[in-house]
């Protein structure tokens, strides 16, 4: 009988998250990830928040407990040795911080998601405030350097946006004849024609392998890595996360960080990123000087961090994403003959990268184009369930299944209450 209870996805989207906690930390989704993701997490604490706040606070604690001396927090917190995943603790080997970890870190949303729950238990947030100061800090002085103003990623993964096309013209450059061989466990659990492809897959263990040479000294790194590409994603997450840490420190009456001075070098540097033949802001190999060629949903979040000198650009953009595939917003540019809709983030949409946008979208005054990928989203998972990502061009869902930040983007975008037309 219960096989037959008719749930709303509200419940189920809490039973999701419920189902993949860990004790204080929730993976992403059974057997494809079996450890704690960094902006996985801070997603999921929104989730958790319209339901179990001191649970969601939790989650925030667990993932900053990992936080490496130098402000660092890594991508993947390994808090056991599980064999499905590769690649595991013991091929990372990076023993910098104080919980078996990754070498890399992942955009920082954490400012953002802290904020907003500090609205309502202040005090609560009050012990993150130095600790987001740091690990902002690392970011502009571990990946810009040379202080243009931009943030650059040093592994795809750091990203957060891993098999993007971006990457490959800064990848050709990446030594792979020494990385051997090795068993993913990802292609068991999903389709191939969904994941990243071998020749991606070899660069990115080849990175981590160049990293654990360096035993993850970031200066090196930043120095002699052959993969040192400035990201819009990342640079527009962090520029809107200054913004939401001053703004808390605020709250808090905290003045003693550095986030102004911060916020100035990115809205300085941030125009580095514009492609003008993509019309978007673009990712760029500061190796070679070159940027990518195409537009991305990352492009977007510039709206999300504050930069609207070409709003009428970008709003163009999305539009003639839309006219190509009618849902939004595709990760890659679906006019590209790099575009596939259903590989990982060479086309398919996301969640938790719609809720972003949208949100800069409403800063701006464009409540139609915001409620669109609201709808869209909502459409998305009542159509095809809470999915890893989904197909723009068929809608159906792609990567692994019952994914906590997809359930988690449903409740704190309160997609429940979306009137979604047939």
């Amino acid at each position: 009988m219960d096989d037959l209870t008719i749930r709303t996805h509200d419940e189920i989207a809490r039973d999701i998250l419920r189902r993949n906690d860990r004790g204080g930390h929730t993976i992403p989704t059974s057997g494809l990830y079996p450890y704690q993701w960094n902006w996985d997490s801070v997603f999921v604490s929104l989730g958790l928040a319209t339901f179990d706040r001191e649970r969601a606070w939790r989650e925030l604690d667990t993932l900053f407990e990992a936080q490496w001396p130098d402000g660092m927090i890594p991508h993947i917190i390994f808090r056991a040795d599980d064999p499905s995943y590769f690649p595991g603790p013991s091929v990372w080997q990076a023993n910098n911080g104080p919980l078996a970890s990754s070498g890399i870190t992942q955009p920082p949303v954490a400012a953002s998601a802290i904020l907003e729950l500090a609205r309502e238990e202040p005090e609560r947030a009050r012990p993150y405030v130095t600790k987001l100061d740091a690990w902002h800090n690392w970011f502009h002085e571990a990946r810009d350097p040379d202080g243009l103003g931009v943030i650059a990623v040093t592994h795809p993964w750091e990203s957060g946006r891993d098999n993007l096309p971006d990457w490959d013209a800064p990848g050709d450059s990446i030594n792979v004849k020494d990385v051997g061989g090795y068993s993913r466990r990802d292609t068991d659990l999903v389709g191939a024609e969904m994941r990243p492809r071998k020749e991606d897959y070899d660069r990115y263990i080849a990175l981590v392998r160049f990293g654990a040479e360096r035993q993850w000294n970031q200066r090196r790194i930043s120095a002699e890595s052959p993969f040192f590409v400035a990201d819009p994603g990342t640079t527009a997450i962090l520029l809107r996360a200054e913004r939401d840490l001053e703004a808390l420190a605020q709250l808090l009456d905290e003045p003693s960080i550095g986030a102004t001075k911060r916020i100035a070098s990115l809205e300085a540097g941030f125009d580095r990123l514009w492609n003008p033949e993509a019309g978007n802001y673009c990712a760029l190999d500061l190796r070679t000087g070159k940027h990518a060629e195409a537009s991305t949903s990352a492009g977007f979040l510039a709206l999300y961090a504050g930069i609207t000198d070409r709003k009428p650009k970008l709003v163009e953009q999305l539009a003639a994403f839309d006219h190509a595939v009618g849902r939004l917003v595709p990760s890659y540019d679906p006019r590209s003959s790099l575009f596939d809709h259903r590989r990982y983030w060479r086309g398919p949409v996301w969640a938790h990268v719609n809720f972003m946008i949208a949100r800069g979208l409403l800063d701006i005054g464009e409540e139609s184009w915001a409620n669109r990928l609201r709808g869209d989203t909502a459409a998305l998972i009542r159509d095809a369930g809470f999915s890893e990502y989904f197909s723009p061009v068929t809608g159906e869902g792609c990567g692994g299944g019952t994914f906590s930040w997809t359930a988690a983007i449903w409740l704190a975008w309160g997609l429940g209450e979306v009137e979604v037309l047939d």
